[in-house]
């Protein structure tokens, strides 16, 4: 108990001079003025953004998600015209017509008259190009709204006047009579040739 008078006598009145031995009690509070340490700001900060960055992101995804919807559900109606497709029918049946052959550089070749025949389901037929005494069957490979593509394969050429190979494109005439068409084709020597004409 005489240690605790000793301390409360030097508080009291006691000498605060130094070097006097005794030292004057202070209390001390769990307060402090200064900020948290430099970690701790940085890290909620570190929190903050990439909370922040994560709801960004999510709201880019879930705008981005709703304008691809939109842009699915209203499709290009509105900006095609719809394609015009023509039955297989039209195409079916035995037609004639002249040929006008010309080159690469569109120089007259050759005049000369074809004879096509397109089977029931328009998907192969046979040709004839009675100028040259040639023939030849076709296979369908293509056909897109009003249009169809054949292959032609030669399967007779006694005279060596005609290609081996050839691709014939038929579609409706625009009358309304017949078919127009287009036989593309290299010759042997490596020349591209295209004939046109209408089929009767």
């Amino acid at each position: 108990m005489e240690a605790a008078a000793e301390l409360e006598s030097g508080t009291d009145g006691g000498d605060d001079r130094p070097g006097t031995g005794t030292t004057p009690i202070v209390p001390v509070r769990q307060l402090s003025l200064w900020p948290p340490p430099r970690t701790v700001r940085t890290n909620a900060r570190r929190r903050r953004q990439i909370g922040a960055g994560i709801a960004a992101g999510l709201a880019v995804l879930l705008v981005a998600g709703g304008a691809a919807a939109v842009w699915a559900l209203s499709g290009d109606s509105e900006e095609e015209a719809p394609a015009v497709t023509v039955g297989a029918e039209v195409f079916v049946g035995s037609w004639s017509g002249e040929m006008v052959q010309t080159d690469t550089e569109g120089n007259h070749v050759a005049d000369w008259h074809a004879e096509v025949r397109i089977e029931e389901g328009a998907e192969r037929g046979s040709t004839a190009w009675t100028t040259f005494n040639c023939s030849g069957t076709l296979a369908l490979t293509a056909a897109d709204n009003d249009r169809r593509v054949y292959t032609y394969t030669e399967t007779a050429d006694p005279e060596e006047r005609c290609v081996d190979e050839s691709e014939l494109t038929v579609w409706p005439a625009s009358e309304g009579k017949g078919l127009e068409a287009e036989w593309s084709s290299v010759t042997r020597e490596g020349t591209r040739m295209v004939s046109t004409g209408p089929l009767l």
